[in-house]
Formats: C-alpha cells, sequence, structure tokens
C-alpha cells in the first residue's frame, strides 16, 4: 500500500478512476528495487503508470517531458548522482523519495544542487518513506539484502568486534525495525531477553520511537498513516528474540517444502534459481559440454499452489503436483477444443460456423482459456522446482538427517550411531555432516568426553568437513548460561508413513523410491514457545525476566513487569541474527 502511494505521487490511489495513469519513470538504487521486487510485478508497476524503471547508477538518456520518481537510500553517492540528474536536466520533474530518513546536511546539499542547476521548481516531493525492511510474505519481512551480512549472526558475534562496530549494527537493524513500524502505524510494547543483542536493539528502538511521539507536531505515528485502521485499539508485542537461545534450529535439516527450497536452492527475495539439467542426449565425443540453462522462477502471494503447500511435508507436495497435473491432463483436450473454436489452430469451416452459434461457446473460451494456461504454468514451475529439490533429497539422503535430527533434539532413542551417519560416504555431504554434528553437541545435556570428541573430529575430518564451527560453537556453550538446561524441543519424533509406493504409482513425475514419507508432529520451537508464553502472559522461567518497554509511557519505567494483563491479539517477533524458515512456518501452524 505505502509503495502503490508513493508511486502515485504520494497521494492515496483513487479507487475506479478511469483515465489513463500519468506516465512516469522510476529510478531506484538497490536496495528499492530489493524492497519493490517481490511487492510488485512489472506489469503492475505498468499499471501504475510506470514506463521505465532503471537503476540510479546506471547510464540514464534525458527525457525531458517525463517526471521521475526516486526511491534510493540516502547516501552520499546517492545523493551526488541525484545532483548530476539536475544538473544534466534529464527530467520534467524530481519526486525524490528516500527509503530511510535522510539527514538535513544532505538536504541541504540537494537543495544547493537545485539551486546551482536552476532546477528548484522542478523539485516537485521529497519525502521520508520509512520503508527500509523488505516485505516477502503478508506476515514476514526482513531487514535488508544487499548488505545483510553486516547485520548478520556472524557480524554480531564476532569476538573481536568492536563497540562503535557494534553500535552500528544495532543502529542499522533499529532503523529497519522503527520504519516497519511507522509503515504499520502502530506503537508496539516491546518484550526482550537480558543480557544479548535483542536487548541493545530493544533500548535504542524504544528510544527512537519515544524521541518520535514526544516530538508531537512531527510525530510519524498520528492521524493519518496508511496502517491507522489496520490494528484494532489494542496495541501489538514485539517480541525481540537473541539467535543464541537457539543454535539447533537454524542447522536443522528441514522437511517442509518453502523451508526446503530455502535450504538446498539458490531462493532469495522469493525468487529462485535453477540449473536446468542439460538434458538427457550425450554429447559427442569431444564436443563442448551443452552449457546448463538456468532458470529462474517467482514463488509470490499470487501463486495459489505455493500458498496452500509451502508449509507442508514435501512428499505430500510431490503428492499434490502429481493430482493437479492429472486434474490438468483431463482439461487438455478441452484446451486444445477452446483452440480449435478460437481459431487459433488452422482456419477450417469451423470459423465459419462460428459465427452464427457459437458465439457464446467463444465468450466462454475466452475467459476459461487463459485460467488453464496459468495453471499449467504454475504446475510446469512447481514440478521442476520440486524435482530440484527431489534430487538434494535423494543424493544427500536428506530425509534421513532430518529424522536423526529430530531424534536428537527431542532425545529420543537412536537407531543408528552418530560415527555411522558422518562415516557414511554415501550420506550428505560435509557441510550436511557438520550440521547434524553441531546439533547433536548444542543439544546434548553434557557434552561429549574429550576421547569421544577426538573419535568424532577424525570422522568429520575424513569426511572433508571444516571444523571452525565447532570451536566456535564449543566456545559458545561454554559460555551461555544455556547450557545448564538445554533448549527443549518437545519430545514428539516424526512418524514414518511407509515409503511412497502407495500414491507414487508408476505414472508420477516423481521417483520418490527410498525416500522416507515422514509426516510432521507438531510442536513447538524456542521461539514460538517464547512467543507464546509473552503473549497469552503465561507465567514461565524462560521469560520471567525478559525485559518490558512501553515507548508510550512517559517514564521509562525499566521492568519486567508488565503493565498490561491481557492477551495480546498481535504480535511481531524478531529474531536479532536471523530468524529462517522453519521457524517461520512453526510460528504459522501456532496460529493456526
Amino acid at each position: 500500500v505505502a509503495l502503490k502511494r508513493m508511486l502515485n505521487f504520494n497521494v492515496p490511489p483513487v479507487k475506479n478512476s478511469t483515465g489513463e495513469p500519468v506516465w512516469k519513470v522510476l529510478i531506484y538504487d538497490r536496495f528499492g528495487q530489493d524492497i519493490i521486487s517481490p511487492l510488485l510485478s512489472v506489469k503492475e508497476l505498468r499499471d501504475m503508470g510506470i514506463t521505465l524503471h532503471l537503476l540510479l547508477h546506471s547510464d540514464r538518456d534525458a527525457i525531458p517531458d517525463v517526471p521521475a520518481i526516486y526511491f534510493v537510500m540516502p547516501t552520499e553517492e546517492n545523493i551526488d548522482r541525484m545532483c548530476q540528474d539536475l544538473r544534466n536536466q534529464l527530467y520534467e520533474s524530481y519526486y525524490l523519495n528516500f527509503i530511510s530518513a535522510i539527514s538535513r546536511s544532505k538536504l541541504e546539499d540537494i537543495a544547493n544542487a537545485a539551486i546551482g542547476a536552476n532546477a528548484v521548481t522542478q523539485v516537485a516531493k521529497v519525502f521520508d518513506q520509512y520503508l527500509n525492511f523488505i516485505t516477502l510474505e503478508d506476515d514476514m519481512f526482513v531487514l535488508c539484502n544487499q548488505n545483510k551480512e553486516l547485520v548478520s549472526y556472524r557480524a554480531i558475534n564476532r569476538p573481536d568486534i568492536t563497540d562503535t562496530e557494534m553500535e552500528t549494527i544495532m543502529d542499522t537493524i533499529v532503523d529497519s525495525l522503527f520504519c516497519f513500524f511507522v509503515t504499520l502505524g502502530a506503537i508496539p510494547i516491546i518484550r526482550c531477553s537480558r543480557g544479548t543483542a535483542a536487548e541493545m536493539v530493544a533500548v535504542k528502538l524504544d528510544k527512537k520511537l519515544r524521541e518520535n511521539l514526544r516530538d508531537a507536531r512531527n510525530s510519524l505515528f498520528t492521524g493519518d498513516t496508511l496502517g491507522a485502521g489496520q490494528f484494532s485499539f489494542q496495541r501489538p508485542l514485539l517480541v525481540l528474540v537473541d539467535r543464541n537461545i537457539d543454535l539447533a534450529t537454524p542447522l536443522h535439516h528441514t522437511w517442509t517444502y518453502q523451508a526446503l527450497v530455502h535450504d538446498v536452492l539458490d531462493f532469495h527475495l522469493n525468487r529462485v534459481n535453477l540449473e536446468e539439467s542439460a538434458g538427457t542426449e550425450s554429447t559427442p565425443a569431444g564436443a563442448r559440454p551443452k552449457k546448463k540453462n538456468k532458470k529462474s522462477y517467482d514463488l509470490s502471494t499470487s501463486d495459489k499452489f505455493w500458498q496452500k503447500h509451502k508449509g507442508s511435508p514435501f512428499p505430500e507436495v510431490a503428492e499434490s503436483v502429481q493430482q493437479e497435473l492429472e486434474s490438468y491432463r483431463a482439461q487438455e483436450d478441452e484446451v486444445k477444443r477452446l483452440k480449435s473454436i478460437m481459431g487459433i489452430e488452422g482456419e477450417d469451416e469451423g470459423a465459419i460456423s462460428m459465427l452464427s452459434d457459437n458465439t457464446a461457446k467463444l465468450t466462454s473460451a475466452v475467459s476459461s482459456l487463459p485460467e488453464l494456461l496459468e495453471k499449467k504454468r504454475l504446475i510446469d514451475l512447481h514440478t521442476n522446482v520440486a524435482t530440484a529439490v527431489l534430487e538434494h533429497i535423494k543424493s544427500r539422503k536428506l530425509d534421513v538427517y532430518f529424522e536423526y535430527e529430530e531424534k536428537i533434539m527431542s532425545k529420543s532413542t537412536l537407531d543408528k550411531s552418530l560415527l555411522d551417519m558422518i562415516s557414511d560416504p554415501d550420506a550428505g555431504t560435509p557441510e550436511d555432516k557438520m550440521r547434524l554434528f553441531l546439533i547433536y553437541y548444542i543439544s546434548s545435556a553434557q557434552a561429549p568426553s574429550e576421547i569421544d570428541l577426538e573419535q568424532y573430529k577424525k570422522a568429520l575430518m575424513d569426511a572433508g568437513c571444516n571444523l571452525t564451527p565447532l570451536s566456535y560453537i564449543k566456545q559458545w556453550k561454554a559460555f551461555t548460561k544455556m547450557a545448564s538446561a538445554p533448549t527443549s524441543y518437545g519430545n514428539t519424533t516424526p512418524k514414518p508413513l511407509g515409503l511412497f509406493s502407495r500414491v507414487m504409482n508408476t505414472g508420477s513425475q516423481f521417483v520418490m523410491e527410498g525416500v522416507k514419507n515422514l509426516v510432521l508432529k507438531q510442536q513447538n520451537l524456542p521461539v514460538t514457545r517464547i512467543l507464546d508464553n509473552l503473549m497469552e502472559m503465561k507465567s514461565n522461567p524462560e521469560t520471567d525476566d525478559y525485559r518490558y518497554f512501553d515507548p508510550k509511557m512517559l517514564r521509562g519505567s525499566d521492568s519486567s513487569v508488565p503493565r498490561n494483563k491481557n492477551p495480546f491479539q498481535e504480535a511481531i517477533v524478531f529474531v536479532v541474527g536471523g530468524g529462517n524458515y522453519i521457524e517461520y512456518q512453526n510460528l504459522i501452524d501456532y496460529i493456526k
């Protein structure tokens, strides 16, 4: 909604206004591109009158008779380039939108350039958009994509980090969270764990929200914000969780569709990039091997199959793709018939008879053909994506890893020794083995003895693993108080339903032989459990000493005693150091 408003020159788009949109160009930087691309397709941009969308730092020709909307971060180099555009008189008028708030001094730089270029009247509007975050789902956002390593777990937990570096990281995180709440139009009540990076974020965010509220004249949280009507009178809860409370989950192999795509394929900002296998025909001897084609697919909110199945266990997904395919095949003859009615194939006498009595048929053909073709496109897309995922599962035995890790995390009896898993040359990449061992190490109540550890280390090295992560986790475990009470992950393990033979008869696209048909048991992960305690106001040693901030209270009374005794209706969970799709899915299942 905020983006559409911006693309409409910062006035809310009017519904059902006939007439052409105003044609305009959109100039963005990489940050702006990352924010827009998961939300608006090129077609939607075109519908809003955007004829051209260009990167700020590309060679752009002057188009003197159109307005230009800029959507960029307020960085030195961006501002220099904008000033250059003004001097070169590239566009008719300039609407400058900054993703994050611009400083006074940089604003003066633009003003000076505009005066120098005699272009003051052309600069129509300058806006701080407070949109410095990326929305990937209706209910999920990330801070950034371009410089994500700057706010990553590693950046925050580096042993040699300086105080000033830490401040910068925290300010970056807080800036994005602040933007998120401005866009939402709500002031949260903040809860966080003590003595963690999450606490530093909470303190800074509380201060920033407070300062903004205190300046009543310029407060961003009054009246006509977009989100004013979104929330009930109740304010949302913001739970800031530190990644260090649970390092096993992000390492865990996974079994649901979206999380698998993210884990094993190249999946960024809702787009998956696949290398297509070069086909089976053998290359003649001595010829260059065929180049693999790269294909990219968008897995978006408009994809009904994805929306329905992104949280399903993989076997179910394969089965559903197969069913969709079969139902489409049943309709395929219908497609051929419609095509022939529409005279798409071969002008025969049918086209003539059509004129008189087939108008009704034609009308229905016109409306149902695009729908069928779209259905076919989605089936092909998911067949390709699911096949790519399946190749990984089979070649790396990911079903075995997933099941084994679940058993470790839920303290069940293990049916085969960890050492065997690590030394099995057919199971998994060195990274898979390392992840498995780290989960075992993190989850075990008492660390393995030195003798055992040496044996594991040797097996890991023989398997080609890099042991640096282990030394970090060793220090981490010694350092965290958590070691005294390892995180509990519930005590249910996935139930195998026997192999796939039932569903997957010979006609299937997916050869699932040997892949376990595991079904998930619902259990709350640590992040979900923390949310549940804080949202429902349950007393629990895990969360009882969480700090409580209410930016609307005049004095920042720090207390862990919540003022509000009622359960919350809405919550935002943010993991400092990075959440993941497993936790996202777990939260969604919890809500259901």
